[in-house]
């Protein structure tokens, strides 16, 4: 049953001494930055003015405004500041647990003072292929450590043995021993929190006196999951604004295609019973022990379903730059209520949109919708606070994510909609919506109601204050809303013109990608001054006699308005060589169609860099000082038809180093390494991900001696050679120069280490040459 609540006299209060977010951003608010840091599974607690988060691999950080993190650790390390006390290191003193798991490493952490003053660090370790693991604490007097084991508390995956409850351990109803979260109740009682797939989500006591737990518990109690269903990462928060104790549990697979997504249940017991939205008692989801292992349909149904994998997509001539903000696989979050302000917060790790497996720590903040259930900003923590809402700041187009209640690797991009003045809903979704007292919403989609709230955050894309809501339906599913920019037809078709771009077309190889539509609904039709050669579509014909220049012509229609922008392309003769870097004492393209290089620092993304110069094969080679590297044109290769052939003398070998380097994105790109990873012994390799192909050689290119690398690629068959001689033959090589923006360099990529030694007579061929081809180019 639920207990009697006013959440609209909070709202009220608020009202009455905030003035509207919205307001103040058309006055002009000083934009908002961040520093962002990566801690895997991120647990936070705060002492005195300092928030911290604890998570994976023994990774910290800290903050005082939940904007700005500072990185303390990020590694399981004999030099971890976390248990570096004299001699003694983490794996001294966390031998037990580490020889219990048979692993090297840490899962998620969760560090919580406890009446004595002192911080006590829950850690865990797992094997990961099975639930053997081994959860224990450490004690220290400052949170920053030295943290010191007093030992553990619980183990699992015990084959054949009795676990703690007296029985025989089963993975599928016994909890794999990780991902604890401490917590006091209301009445001062502690309690822990912990497990992850396997016989689900448990809860025990805990003395609070020293934090072990009480005697006599075996596992504790089960709250969620088992039959190895994808249930992990539990953490519970209780609220004094609804005296609800809230359990936080994450969905699905942790990697960038698991679909993870955050959901919570409620109970006014600290061990539950917990309820979602729908009333079911969330004890009883567990996967169907018929069906195959992690079977996700089952438990989809259940929970409310707070956020999955989103983008607000920014479209052509949209404000901002890039492709929007959004999420992959956000999870395994912690939650924090604070007191004094009254204000709620999500903490949680997530992945992004064309990034692959890179993950930053994310704190948005949560409100309370009108039936008591937690409801989730669509933006991170600007400082933005509740305030009221007047009615004309709310009307205008945006977009809207839906995120349903699956478990799903499909991002779920935002739907255009309008509010319009009259309470109606239109576009993607129809309805109405209603704003209820200061600052509340609520919604009918389709016939769904949904309830919420409206704050006004800042939106990273388009670096300003935007209206935004986030609502809640009663089975269990979020929905989010951020209104676009006001534009005029004129506004946007001007903006669309500005930022429409075929790349480089001055040597053309390959099909064009013409885009067809822009912002809010806007049309691009395209007119070719050549269609034999390039078709109104963008298919592009090589002719075998020689280059051809004609002009592409786009015709950009929103509403009334309508503008012309015109292309001027080159097709190049089909096969010919594209472009050749000497580096005879400069950068330049010695075909004379590309731009120069341009020096850059130890990542893609990062200015500065030098570069010197030596005698080399032919001429002079550039020199590679292991922290910097060479930005390339755009768009070099733009097909899948091609050759890369290059000099390289390196003066070290280290894993992941790169020296050809080009992407279509940070999820699909190709890398030339002279040692790759383990998984081909360290070899020489071709590398592209995250469509993952080895193209490993069998031998490592020597150090301080010039050989010869080349691959090529025609539509999928890829060939590598070391000094004219064929290392490598496969197939099923990704495609992926689909446009002709790839993304280009030497040296360095957005994340391993850089090259050290040199470079010479780089070339690129707009075919795959054959072997004789590439023997020639190595003598």
């Amino acid at each position: 049953m639920k207990k009697p609540f006013s959440l609209w006299g909070i709202g009220a209060l608020l009202a009455s001494s905030l003035l509207s977010l919205d307001a103040a951003a058309q006055a002009g608010y000083t934009p908002v930055s961040f520093t962002n840091a990566s801690v895997h599974d991120p647990s936070i607690v705060k002492v005195g003015d300092t928030f911290y988060v604890f998570g994976s691999h023994l990774a910290a950080a800290k903050t005082k405004d939940l904007m700005n993190w500072q990185q303390i650790t990020s590694s399981v390390s004999a030099t971890n500041p976390l248990f570096l006390n004299g001699s003694a290191n983490v794996f001294t003193e966390l031998s037990e647990a580490f020889s219990w798991a048979q692993s090297n490493t840490l899962w998620a952490a969760d560090v919580r003072q406890l009446a004595d003053g002192k911080f006590y660090m829950y850690y865990n370790a797992c094997k990961g292929d099975s639930p053997r693991s081994a959860l224990g604490i450490a004690v220290a007097d400052r949170i920053e450590g030295p943290y010191v084991d007093k030992g553990l508390i619980l183990q699992s995956g015990m084959w054949g043995q009795a676990s703690p409850d007296g029985s025989i351990y089963d993975a599928l109803k016994h909890p794999n021993t990780v991902d604890p979260h401490v917590f006091p109740d209301n009445a001062g009682r502690l309690w822990m929190i912990y497990g992850s797939y396997s016989g689900g989500i448990f809860i025990m006591q805990m003395n609070p006196s020293n934090g072990m737990p009480l005697p006599g518990q075996g596992y504790g109690k089960r709250l969620i999951g088992g039959n190895h269903s994808r249930i992990e990462g539990a953490f519970v928060l209780y609220s004094p604004a609804t005296s609800y104790y809230y359990m936080f549990t994450s969905f699905g697979g942790l990697d960038a295609t698991g679909g993870y997504n955050m959901r919570v249940a409620r109970s006014l017991n600290p061990d539950g019973p917990y309820l979602d939205a729908q009333g079911n008692n969330m004890a009883n989801v567990k996967s169907d022990p018929a069906k195959p292992l992690f079977d996700d349909a089952s438990i989809a149904p259940y929970g409310v379903k707070l956020m999955g994998s989103f983008l607000f997509d920014r479209k052509l001539g949209e404000t901002g730059t890039g492709i929007g903000t959004g999420y992959v696989s956000p999870g395994h979050n912690s939650a924090y209520y604070d007191a004094a302000t009254g204000r709620h917060f999500l903490v949680f790790h997530a992945r992004f949109p064309e990034r692959g497996e890179q993950h930053e720590v994310r704190t948005h903040q949560m409100f309370m919708n009108a039936d008591g259930w937690p409801v989730v900003t669509p933006y991170r923590f600007a400082n933005e606070k509740l305030a009221a809402v007047r009615r004309e700041f709310v009307v205008g187009d945006y977009l809207l994510v839906n995120h349903g209640k699956d478990i799903s690797a499909t991002i779920k991009k935002a739907q255009p909609i309008t509010l319009s003045s009259t309470g109606a809903v239109t576009g993607a979704a129809s309805g109405s919506w209603t704003l209820v007292g200061s600052n509340q919403v609520e919604l009918q989609l389709g016939g769904v109601p949904y309830k919420g709230v409206l704050v006004s955050q800042w939106d990273e894309t388009s670096k300003t204050y935007v209206m935004t809501f986030s609502a809640l339906s009663r089975d269990g599913v979020s929905v989010m809303g951020s209104r676009l920019v006001p534009r005029t037809d004129a506004q946007v078709a001007s903006a669309i013109y500005n930022e429409l771009s075929l790349g480089n077309t001055s040597a053309v190889t390959a099909n064009l990608n013409l885009p067809t539509s822009g912002a809010r609904g806007a049309t691009i039709a395209w007119t070719s001054s050549n269609p034999a050669v390039v078709s109104n579509t963008g298919v592009v014909s090589a002719s075998p006699n020689g280059d051809v220049t004609l002009t592409l012509t786009a015709r950009i229609t929103k509403g009334t308005a309508s503008m012309l922008k015109t292309f001027t392309v080159t097709v190049r003769k089909a096969g010919g060589l594209l472009a050749h870097y000497a580096f005879d004492g400069n950068l330049f393209d010695s075909n004379g169609v590309f731009a120069p290089g341009s020096l850059i620092g130890s990542r893609i993304d990062v200015a500065g860099g030098s570069l010197g110069y030596e005698a080399g094969v032919k001429g002079n080679a550039a020199v590679f000082d292991g922290a910097s590297g060479v930005r390339l044109p755009n768009g070099l290769i733009s097909s899948n038809n091609y050759t890369v052939a290059l000099w390289l003398k390196p003066a070290q070998l280290t894993a992941f180093t790169t020296t050809f380097f080009g992407a279509r994105t940070t999820d699909s790109w190709i890398s030339l390494l002279p040692k790759g990873h383990d998984f081909v012994g360290g070899a020489s390799m071709l590398w592209s991900g995250t469509a993952w192909y080895d193209a490993g050689l069998g031998m490592n290119i020597p150090v301080g001696r010039w050989s010869h690398l080349a691959f090529t690629v025609k539509n999928g068959a890829v060939n590598v050679y070391v000094d004219g001689v064929k290392k490598f033959s496969g197939v099923n090589f990704p495609n992926v120069f689909t446009t002709a923006t790839g993304v280009f360099a030497l040296g360095v990529n957005w994340w391993d280490t850089p090259y050290k030694g040199s470079m010479d007579d780089l070339r690129i061929y707009g075919t795959a040459l054959t072997d004789a081809d590439v023997a020639a180019l190595a003598r």
